[in-house]
Parts: structure tokens; C-alpha cells; sequence
């Protein structure tokens, strides 16, 4: 027994430094004084990667952490190695099934998917799917189409109960220690952090969900607020459990008086206006505490919006693979890509870390909460070991020799992506691209003008509208999508001059294209001579926010994380991190204009995500006060998740439209939920 906390901090130092892999945690402070001067060179010369400067700048600040996996995966993992690559054609995520033209009752179910090739175990997973269409259950979630300015309505159903209607327990394990939706606290608890006396278990209890449409101009009541989480309505759930969140009953009530709609036990019901760009939009689960393995286990899917004076004339662009449009079947020429990396176990079945010992950080048994500041279960970020291409392990698509249209997502935990297109699949990295993309869109819609890039770099939740050109690409050839992004936390730089690509042979490579017979002749217009539609600008801005990313680090375990957090920066520059339950400290009005500026003092980049809006990335600066640095020519027009790179301040020009509660927050999904998350309150100009 280990009587105090100083003497396990002296006991465990000597075995930690032995035992743990070198960690680049803990070197940085939450003061500008304390971020050495972090040069940033600029881009690669595609323009989509970011450079760092000599050893004697960040990489004197930032040693790299290095992860158990994939190099060495645990011994319950499958391995890699053995997953036949480019056997299983890309699964093609039609069009969701609705009731009538603009309402859907969409439930989350349990089921098998055979993720892993044929002649491999299937998958237990979670989906989304329309109630009464059971072969529309699928991981990712099939695509809801809609069109610019005709609402609709989803019913989000809460379904993930057996077939005698009992609840399901979680796939992977949740760490019940974080600051989550947690339902055994009843009412009085939920939506806390509870406290042990003993270092519990996972919890198996009945899962909490509640969906975001990631990207949408919503209303606080459809936004999918990470506390207005409901349970199934289930039988079998004991009465002092809460069956919702906080804001659920608050929300429902606003709901009711708005549309006249009252919201069902196990479900939620949403407006979307789409009252904005056409664009890229995804949905994906966003309960408190829980987003990471809820996503994880399934929970995603695309959101198309279409139409509009910004949309472009049909036939300029490829065509998309929507039955409605015709072009369903062998000859899709628009291809929505879901993109994520997972690992499996012998049996098909997820794997997910189930202790905090498999990051490597800290003794792989512990000890946990409350005994240190260390949660038993989660894990600061987490890489898979393959890679998932709408929900199969490293598929092959036939192209014709003509355009198409890639629409990819990045729905990763952590990964961040650097993607080429490479005539070899396992040539040495870095490689020279075989063909370019054309970026004609990002998170929120079409850039100003296409831009050439011979990579695309896409950290969790960002998304590329791209044109790939096959023209006069021999049939038979292959070519292959491979990811040149790190196996660990991204924080800037170029692959293998800063950081060791993804490995090889697993999670460097993604998907294959392999070229057929032309079908159809193309009619579409090539790439560099697309007239995109003009972006209007946000006015101008009196207000600065400054505000701080910051990590926090064990006060046992040299270089541990026990969390991430954001907050506000001073005048003088030093950083107050924030807790999710702390007051509310960003609450701009309606309709004004405002520059946010992230002051990020962590070792890692941090995908940032705001709710409700779509920003105008600025540019970025050392914290130091170096030259700043224009954005990148991906990110013209307007985003909704930006990179904060570390040691910089980035900042993006807002401007909120909605008055309500909404979140900001880092969308690395382990990040999010354990605390690097704020709520936002959009004040009423009337009432403000």
C-alpha cells in the first residue's frame, strides 16, 4: 500500500523512466513567456502542410511522445499484417431513406458489419439507419441529402436495446471517472464528475447518445448539446438512473413550443433550416464524456447539402452517386469517403483501449483515480492499426480514365491524415504523387478558386471537396490513396524532415483505385478551369477574444496527461484553462463580428470546432510575436474546424447568427471529452 502522494511520485519516477517510452508532455507552460520561438517556415510547396524550424526551435521544447501502437500493438489486437488489403470493392454510401421529401426517423441500432475482408469474423458495431428500412443499418451512416433553404426534420431514435427490449451495454469501455452524461448519478449527479473511494470499473450500463449535425447553422435545441443526452427506452433501467441530460427537458420544451412536435422517451426531434452554403456537413454522436467511443463504435455519417445561388450549374462538376440523379450503380462519379482508422480483435470484434496502461505513459497497472490523477480508462489519444474506408479495412474502387468527385472526411479519434495519390503503395515516404487534387471545397463549402495540391492535409473532422482526374490513365493500373500523416499526436511539420510517417504497411496505406473501360464519355469541366461561386465576406471586428489551449499534467507520472482544457488569455499574456463545468466565458452577441484568437501552449495541434457557424480562417502567429503567416490555400473561404498549431496563436473571424448554447472545443475525441470543451452562449441583442 502506497501510504501518500509524494511518496508514489518518488517511488514510481525511477520505474517511469525505465518502463515509459521518451514524452514530449510537460515542456510546455501556460504562459507566452514560457513557448520558446517557434518558427514556422510556411508551407510545403503543395501548400497544405505545415514546416517547423531548426532542433533549436520547437523541437528543443517538444520532445515527440511515442505510442505503444501500431509498432506494438497489444497483445489483444489483431495484427495488422494479416488483413488482406484491396479485396472488398468501397462500399458506396447511398442516399438515406426518408419518410416523405423532408422528414427522417433515423434510429441507432446494434448489428454485425463484415468490416474485415470476406472469409474473415464480421464486426458487432453501432449505426445509424431509417426505421422500417433494416438494410439501411450501416457503419458509416448512409448520406442524408438536402438542399439549400428546405428544412427538415430528423427523429433521432435512441435504439440500442436487444430484441426483448432490454438496454445494450457499451462496445468498448467507458472510463466512468471523467467529467460525462453519467446516468447513476440520477438526476442530482448526471452530467458531473463523480468521485470513488475505490478505482471503479467500466461502466456497462445503458448508453447515453444525442446527434450533432456537425458544420449546421442550428438552433441551440437541434444542435445535439453534449448535456441534452437520452437513454434507450429500454425496460430494464434502474429507477435511480436519469434517462436524460441537463438540457434535455429544456430543449424538448423549446422544441414543443416552436414546432408544435413533443419529443418521445428515447428520442429527440431536430430542425435543420440549412439555411446556408451547399457543403459537406456530417453527423456523428456528441454525448458528454462519451463522443469518442460512441463514435468509435459506429456512430457517423455524411450530411450533403446541395443547391443554392452558390451551388454550381449541373455538370460541372462530376456526377454524384445518389440514385435521383441517375448515376447510381457501376458508374458513381461523385464518392463521399469516410475515412478513419481502427483496430480489431481475432474475433472481428472493436478494440478499444480498456485501461490507461496501454498508452504507455505510466505503469501498465496503474495505480488510478483515486489513489492518483491518472482516469483507469482513458486514454489521451488513440490510433488504430487499420485503416477504414466507409466501413471496410482497406477497400479498392474501380475508376474509369475520367473526373471524379471525392468528397472526404477525416473521422478519425486523433489521426491526423496527410493523403496522396502514389503509384506505389509501400514506396519509401516521402512519395512523389502519381496524380494531384483539385480542392474546389472544405468544411464549409467551395474555396474561392480550385487549388492544385499533391497532398491533402485533413486533421479529425475536417473534410476536402477534391477533383481527382484519371484522364489518360492506362486501364489496369492501380493507384492508391496512402496517408503519410504520423502514428502519433500531429504537430506540424513534413513527414519524415519532422516527424516519422504512418507505418508502411498498415495505417500509411488507405484505399486503391483501379482503373477500367471508360462507360460514358465526361462531360464534366476539368479542374483548372472551374468558375467556383464568390464568397462573401464577414464585416469587420472590434471584439478579440484571446483564449488558450492548454494540457494539464499528472502531479505522479513524469509526462502523463490526465486531461487537456481550454481557457482565456490575459492582457499579459498568461493562460487561465477552464474546466467544462466552470462559468461560461465566451458569450458574444448575435450578429456581431468577432476574431478569436487560439494561444495554443500544448505540445500537440489541436483541431479546433466551433458550433453553429462557419469561420474565416486569418492566419497564424508565433506566440512569440514572430511574422504571421497566412492561411493555407485550402482553408479560403469559409471552415468550421480549424488546426491551432503548437507554440502559435491562430485566428479565425466569427460571427454567430443564432442566440443560444452552443460549445467549442478540440474535436481529437479523447480531448473533447476529457475536458477540452466550453460551453458558448450566444446572447439576444434584445435581452443582452
Amino acid at each position: 500500500m502506497i501510504k501518500d502522494a509524494d511518496s508514489l511520485k518518488n517511488s514510481q519516477a525511477a520505474d517511469i523512466a525505465e518502463s515509459s517510452p521518451p514524452s514530449r508532455r510537460g515542456l510546455l507552460k501556460t504562459t507566452v513567456a514560457a513557448v520558446g520561438a517557434v518558427g514556422f517556415a510556411g508551407a510545403l510547396a503543395d501548400g497544405h502542410a505545415y514546416a517547423v524550424d531548426s532542433p533549436s526551435g520547437p523541437g528543443a521544447l517538444r520532445s515527440r511522445r511515442h505510442h505503444p501502437h501500431p509498432s506494438r500493438p497489444s497483445g489483444e489486437a489483431l495484427d495488422p499484417s494479416s488483413v488482406p488489403k484491396y479485396r472488398t470493392p468501397l462500399f458506396l454510401l447511398d442516399r438515406m431513406p426518408g419518410e416523405g421529401r423532408d422528414s427522417y426517423h433515423i434510429a441507432i441500432r446494434q448489428f454485425r458489419q463484415q468490416m474485415l475482408p470476406i472469409g474473415m469474423p464480421a464486426t458487432t458495431v453501432w449505426g445509424y439507419g431509417a426505421v422500417g428500412h433494416p438494410q439501411s443499418f450501416h457503419t458509416p451512416g448512409l448520406t442524408i441529402e438536402a438542399r439549400v433553404d428546405r428544412p427538415i426534420s430528423v427523429t433521432w431514435v435512441n435504439d440500442l436495446v436487444t430484441s426483448r427490449g432490454f438496454y445494450l451495454p457499451h462496445l468498448c469501455a467507458v472510463d466512468p471517472t471523467l467529467h460525462w452524461a453519467n446516468p447513476p448519478g440520477g438526476s442530482a449527479g448526471r452530467d458531473s464528475r463523480p468521485t470513488f473511494s475505490t478505482t471503479p470499473g467500466p461502466y456497462t450500463g445503458p448508453v447515453p447518445v444525442v446527434t450533432h449535425l456537425h458544420g449546421g447553422y442550428s438552433r441551440e435545441e437541434s444542435d445535439g448539446y453534449p448535456e441534452a443526452w437520452y437513454l434507450p427506452a429500454s425496460r430494464d433501467i434502474p429507477r435511480d438512473y436519469a434517462r436524460v441530460g441537463t438540457y434535455y427537458d429544456r430543449f424538448a420544451g423549446r422544441f414543443r413550443d416552436r414546432y408544435g412536435v413533443r419529443w418521445r422517451p428515447g428520442s429527440a426531434t431536430f430542425a435543420y433550416s440549412n439555411d446556408q452554403r451547399p457543403t459537406t456537413l456530417w453527423y456523428h454522436d456528441h454525448a458528454l464524456g462519451m463522443t469518442r467511443v460512441n463514435v468509435y463504435a459506429g456512430l457517423a455519417g455524411f450530411y450533403l447539402l446541395r443547391g443554392g445561388p452558390a451551388d454550381l450549374p449541373s455538370g460541372v462538376l462530376p456526377g454524384p452517386a445518389s440514385g435521383r440523379d441517375g448515376a447510381h450503380g457501376a458508374h458513381p462519379y461523385e464518392i463521399p469517403l469516410v475515412v478513419q482508422d481502427k483496430s480489431f480483435k481475432a474475433d472481428g470484434s472493436l478494440f478499444f483501449p480498456s485501461s490507461r496502461g496501454y498508452f504507455g505513459d505510466t505503469p501498465p497497472d496503474g495505480p488510478w483515480i483515486p489513489s492518483t490523477d491518472i482516469p483507469p480508462i482513458w486514454n489521451p489519444e488513440f490510433f488504430g492499426t487499420t485503416m477504414v474506408v466507409n466501413g471496410n479495412t482497406w477497400p479498392v474502387l474501380n475508376v474509369e480514365p475520367r473526373r471524379y468527385r471525392l468528397r472526404i472526411l477525416n473521422a478519425s479519434n486523433a489521426r491526423t491524415l496527410i493523403l496522396k495519390i502514389a503509384a506505389d503503395a509501400t514506396a519509401p515516404r516521402p512519395v512523389s504523387p502519381a496524380l494531384p487534387f483539385w480542392q474546389i471545397g472544405n468544411d464549409q463549402g467551395f474555396l474561392p478558386a480550385p487549388v492544385q495540391s499533391d497532398q491533402l492535409l485533413l486533421a479529425p473532422a475536417e473534410r476536402a471537396d477534391v477533383v481527382v482526374d484519371f484522364t489518360g490513365t492506362p486501364v489496369g493500373t492501380g493507384l492508391y490513396l496512402i496517408n503519410e500523416g504520423p502514428d502519433e499526436a500531429y504537430d506540424g511539420g513534413a513527414p519524415v524532415t519532422d516527424f516519422t510517417p504512418a507505418n508502411i504497411t498498415t495505417t500509411g496505406q488507405v484505399m486503391k483505385f483501379t482503373v477500367v473501360s471508360l462507360a460514358s464519355t465526361d462531360t464534366s469541366v476539368p479542374p483548372s478551369q472551374i468558375v467556383l461561386p464568390p464568397i462573401p465576406a464577414l464585416p469587420e471586428s472590434r471584439t478579440v477574444r484571446k483564449l488558450s489551449l492548454n494540457e494539464e499534467d499528472s502531479a505522479y507520472f513524469t509526462g502523463a496527461p490526465t486531461m487537456d482544457k481550454l481557457g482565456t488569455v490575459s492582457p499579459s499574456g498568461s493562460a487561465t484553462p477552464l474546466l467544462w463545468s466552470d462559468p461560461v466565458t465566451e458569450t458574444p452577441v448575435k450578429d456581431d463580428t468577432e476574431i478569436w484568437e487560439l494561444y495554443n501552449f500544448t505540445p500537440d495541434a489541436h483541431p479546433i470546432h466551433i458550433h453553429q457557424i462557419g469561420f474565416q480562417v486569418l492566419g497564424r502567429q508565433e506566440v512569440t510575436g514572430g511574422a504571421s503567416s497566412p492561411p493555407q490555400p485550402g482553408e479560403g473561404g469559409y471552415k468550421d474546424t480549424v488546426i491551432a498549431l503548437p507554440g502559435y496563436i491562430t485566428r479565425v473571424k466569427v460571427r454567430f447568427g443564432i442566440a443560444g448554447r452552443y460549445v467549442w472545443h478540440c474535436h481529437i475525441m479523447d480531448h473533447e471529452d476529457n475536458e477540452m470543451m466550453r460551453p458558448l452562449q450566444v446572447l439576444d441583442r434584445h435581452s443582452h
